[in-house]
């Protein structure tokens, strides 16, 4: 899986008329903020779109790759807070749950796609964003099915909209139908669609709504491997190599390095302070590279295909981890 979230490099729309330096000044002074305690993951998100929208994000052609290094790095951090045992106790309880929301949010994405007349590709993309880890995903498969940088646009787009509207609203859920921690981070590993605004959602809740979210996400994220190789066959480009994410071993041995090594656990409060912070400046790039000309670029059928298959998946897995679960 190749983790880089790719953002289209246009920043147009309700931009302020302001001088370069400005611009630099204002986002430099945000990024600040994010990294202090000031701000949490929800309101770094929102900054970042307030930023895109009137003051424009000066680094545009960075934003890419740094979102994808910083988002990687934060999830590696994390790992250090996290024990071996409940991970694997995680990983065991949304495997069921993974392997079925997968499954059935591609053949419902496709059928969907079909009933909309929207374009193969673009509703393949969508599809495996939300079926599997978000703009990762799609970042991943796009090469796979030779897609056009349009069709990767759109798709970015419509994941991202609903990426920011479930950091604010699954929280709100989690407390209305009074969640556990556990139910509430595997809620969010499944229905959710970036690993970013999981982690955000899930360390809003708690402790060990983060470590189930974080670990059942990841093992989720894995599933872009199969489903890569799949793609090349559906759109008959076999010559395309499928890139594993590193960066999970990564944090596989952070985890096994907190567990058993006690030198390391004495660090683990300072090193997972370190990746939440990371991961809230995380969420302000992505806020920052979501300009208002970016969201309207989506249209309307792809982002009704986005919205019905981000419902039902959520609607359904929170159905499964409260009667199920």
């Amino acid at each position: 899986m190749n983790t880089q979230t790719h953002v289209p490099q246009v920043n147009e729309g309700l931009i302020l008329n302001v001088n370069p330096l400005t611009k630099k000044i204002v986002f430099i002074s945000c990024i600040i903020l994010c990294l202090s305690s000031l701000v949490s993951p929800t309101l770094a998100l929102l900054l970042g779109i307030i930023v895109a929208q009137f003051t424009g994000h000066p680094y545009m052609v960075l934003n890419h790759k740094g979102t994808s290094l910083l988002l990687q790095f934060s999830v590696v951090g994390l790992g250090f807070g996290m024990n071996v045992h409940s991970a694997l106790q995680a990983g065991r309880e949304g495997v069921i749950f993974t392997i079925f929301s997968i499954i059935g949010t591609l053949i419902l994405g496709y059928f969907i796609g079909k009933w909309f007349r929207i374009g193969k590709k673009t509703s393949y993309l969508i599809s495996s964003g939300t079926a599997i880890c978000g703009g990762s995903a799609i970042a991943a498969i796009s090469p796979v099915i030779l897609a056009e940088e349009k069709q990767v646009s759109v798709a970015l787009g419509c994941i991202f909209i609903f990426n920011a509207l479930a950091l604010l609203i699954f929280p709100l859920v989690g407390h209305y139908f009074h969640l556990s921690q556990n139910q509430f981070g595997l809620w969010c590993a499944i229905a959710i669609h970036d690993t970013s605004s999981v982690v955000g959602a899930a360390s809003k809740f708690g402790a060990k709504a983060l470590e189930v979210a974080t670990t059942v996400k990841l093992a989720r994220a894995l599933w872009i491997i199969p489903v890569a190789f799949l793609s090349t066959f559906l759109f008959k480009n076999p010559s395309k190599k499928i890139s594993f994410p590193y960066f999970i071993i990564l944090f596989i041995l952070a985890i096994i390095a907190h567990t058993y090594f006690p030198a390391i656990a004495v660090l683990s409060v300072y090193l997972t302070g370190i990746a939440k912070a990371g991961l809230t400046l995380t969420l302000f790039l992505i806020g920052a590279g979501l300009s208002r000309k970016i969201l309207l670029a989506v249209g309307f059928r792809p982002l009704l295909q986005g919205l019905l298959l981000w419902v039902m998946i959520s609607i359904t897995a929170l159905y499964a981890v409260i009667h199920l679960g």
